[in-house]
């Protein structure tokens, strides 16, 4: 008689071994660098010598001082969410719900030029957007003189103001095509009848998404809400191409400023703080939108 115990097949022990090359890259290209950053962030060190000198939690509490460039940069990181995340989010709700129950003709070549963006490599976008944006000869610009808008023209990438929001929307332009392709991908397994019952009760089309299509996506808007509010924290190419955190440090993000302690004032110990605190937070919120597709699921049990 075979023993209960045993499951069928392959030992559990061959299963681990299918994961064993896997997890020796994870642990290799991941872990190990996640816990010496950790171990570095107790250190002062310049990253080169074999001098280190422990200091304990020092470097935290520089980074959380009254007008720290930690903070700041992390108060826009916070902005870049709504330009990651929020945009995107109700943007590509938007477009899936019109592409997905609405016959066009041409609909996968929409779909198509939609997710476009989300497949160029980011540094290209920087550098195209980098012309668009240009104050003199950019698309942009060019326009508004064209349509007798000079007096607002300006060097968007170059403007106190206005060159975080600028930075922020080519970040939607990128973001938003991911986020459609995942709700349409979630619209597919919404049953038919579900819009024809709300139809013939008189539901109007907002209704039918507010009622119907956006607790159903619970799941993926999850999902969106993760890969996204997690590229919002930890940006650093599209900033780093554009604008560097300049002007001044309208743009700085803890990312760039990450690279600018470790690399150009080879301050190590406080850079590798600065990504402590940061892996932290994205842990923490990305539970808390775990929670939310939890709760999510308890509700539709």
């Amino acid at each position: 008689m075979q023993d209960s115990r045993h499951y069928p097949g392959e030992s559990r022990f061959t299963g681990w071994l299918y994961l064993l090359p896997a997890f020796l890259i994870y642990l290799v290209f991941v872990l190990i660098p996640v816990g010496q950053t950790i171990i570095n962030s107790f250190y002062a060190w310049n990253g080169f010598g074999a001098q280190k000198e422990l200091i304990g939690f020092e470097n935290y509490t520089k980074l959380f001082q009254e007008g720290s460039a930690f903070l700041e940069a992390f108060s826009h990181n916070l902005i870049f969410i709504f330009f990651y995340t929020v945009i995107p989010v109700i943007f590509g709700l938007m477009l899936a719900s019109l592409l997905g129950r609405t016959k066009l003709k041409g609909l996968t070549a929409f779909r198509t030029l939609l997710f476009l963006p989300q497949v160029i490599s980011m540094i290209v976008v920087g550098v195209v957007w980098r012309w668009v944006l240009h104050p003199n000869f950019g698309l942009v610009n060019s326009f508004l003189r064209l349509v007798g808008l000079g007096a607002w023209a300006r060097p968007w990438l170059g403007d106190f103001t206005w060159a975080l929001p600028a930075v922020g929307s080519i970040a939607s332009w990128v973001q938003y095509g991911f986020c459609m392709v995942l709700f349409l991908a979630g619209m597919q397994r919404i049953p038919e009848e579900y819009y024809e019952a709300s139809s013939l009760d008189g539901a109007s089309p907002w209704q039918q998404l507010w009622k119907i299509t956006f607790p159903s996506l619970r799941p993926e808007i999850a999902v969106a809400l993760t890969t996204t509010v997690i590229a919002a924290l930890r940006v650093f190419d599209l900033v780093f191409v554009t604008t560097r955190g300049s002007p001044g440090t309208s743009t700085m993000v803890v990312g760039q400023l990450i690279y600018n302690t470790a690399f150009i004032q080879k301050q190590l110990g406080l850079a590798s703080a600065m990504a402590t605190v940061l892996l932290v937070v994205i842990l923490l919120l990305s539970r808390l939108i775990r929670r939310y597709q939890e709760a999510g699921n308890e509700v539709a049990r």
